[in-house]
């Protein structure tokens, strides 16, 4: 029970304190001679009195504060999970509600730490361990050392430096370690030189998937780090192709649209149900599909896009085509402010 949890002053609290310390020692002292209460016996009782007062109403005051400390010495031993009571109203409660928060945000932290450990280490196990079976079979004989075999083993290095540079970029661009160097950009050329990209071009060529690009007006440009936003755009047409079937169509637009750019990025894969939608953008996360397939990325590309966007001060989302656009597969909107 904590009486003065409604006062919003730590200050107001303590000068109650004092006061009811004294008007109980005073009313103890005033009675005790009428009792038969020698005056000494009468000060010892007010004092006593005043003392249970005192603990009773500082008690809840001081409550939190050992809270605290006890969660803070469960925290340093990697125990997030403690919270604190925050029922008062004062500078104390809303040191209490503060740490809740803190608390709350470090466990957080240490769970995404812990998965990204843990997902790192899935991710490089798979090209190193599919390296190591290659190169023992070389070295021992089994197979010889063709241009198929040596095919193999170079798209598993590209994978392990693919993953390394996306880690990095990641890093970087969690850490505010990135600064934007924005210049003007023409949006035609930026959405076409993305569809030339040499890696993304041999995957198109693979799966003869088509790219189109269309951008409203012919003469729209804004202002963005072209580095990054090609970036992003790499990105999201490589989840693209990833989903597209054969033969089917990836299509890239830009328009104007109320002071910012819209960007969209569509395919005609599967698409994407609402719960993948809220987590694609996520470290590591992969859709089912992406998950069963050999193919697969890393999942950092869109969480990499993502940040990208957000340090442009824009937006990014997925969700599905319209009716009228097919019925089926997925549509990237990023939107840029101009």
């Amino acid at each position: 029970m904590r009486p003065l949890d409604r006062i919003r002053s730590i200050k107001t609290k303590l000068g109650l304190v004092i006061v009811a310390a004294v008007a109980v020692t005073l009313v103890v002292h005033s009675v005790g001679p009428k009792f038969g209460l020698y005056d000494w016996v009468a000060a010892v009782a007010a004092a006593a009195v005043a003392l249970a007062m005192v603990q009773f109403l500082a008690r809840g005051m001081t409550s939190p504060l050992r809270e605290m400390a006890a969660a803070a010495s469960a925290m340093a031993k990697g125990d997030y999970s403690r919270r604190v009571t925050a029922t008062s109203r004062d500078e104390v409660g809303q040191l209490a509600a503060a740490f809740n928060r803190m608390a709350a945000d470090l466990h957080e932290v240490d769970r995404m730490r812990r998965d990204l450990v843990a997902n790192v280490s899935h991710e490089l196990r798979t090209p190193i361990s599919a390296l190591q079976v290659v190169l023992e079979n070389l070295v021992d004989g089994v197979e010889p050392p063709d241009r198929q075999t040596l095919h193999t083993m170079l798209r598993q290095v590209e994978r392990l430096s693919r993953l390394v540079s996306q880690l990095l970029d990641l890093s970087r661009l969690e850490s505010g370690a990135v600064p934007l160097q924005k210049e003007p950009v023409e949006a035609r050329s930026l959405l076409e030189e993305a569809a030339r990209d040499t890696d993304f071009k041999s995957h198109i060529e693979a799966k003869h998937v088509r790219v189109e690009v269309s951008v409203e007006p012919e003469s729209l440009a804004f202002e963005a780090d072209v580095e990054r936003v090609h970036q992003v755009l790499a990105n999201l047409l490589d989840n693209a192709m990833r989903h597209s079937p054969d033969g089917g169509t990836i299509q890239v637009a830009a328009r104007a649209d109320d002071g910012s750019v819209r960007i969209e990025v569509r395919d005609e894969g599967p698409g994407i149900n609402e719960e993948e939608a809220t987590r694609i953008f996520e470290r590591f996360y992969r859709s089912d599909h992406a998950r069963s397939s050999n193919e697969g990325g890393t999942g950092l590309g869109l969480s990499i896009a993502r940040w990208i966007v957000e340090l442009h001060g824009g937006d990014i989302r997925a969700e599905n085509r319209d009716e009228h656009e097919g019925g089926h597969g997925c549509r990237m909107v990023v939107t840029l402010p101009r």
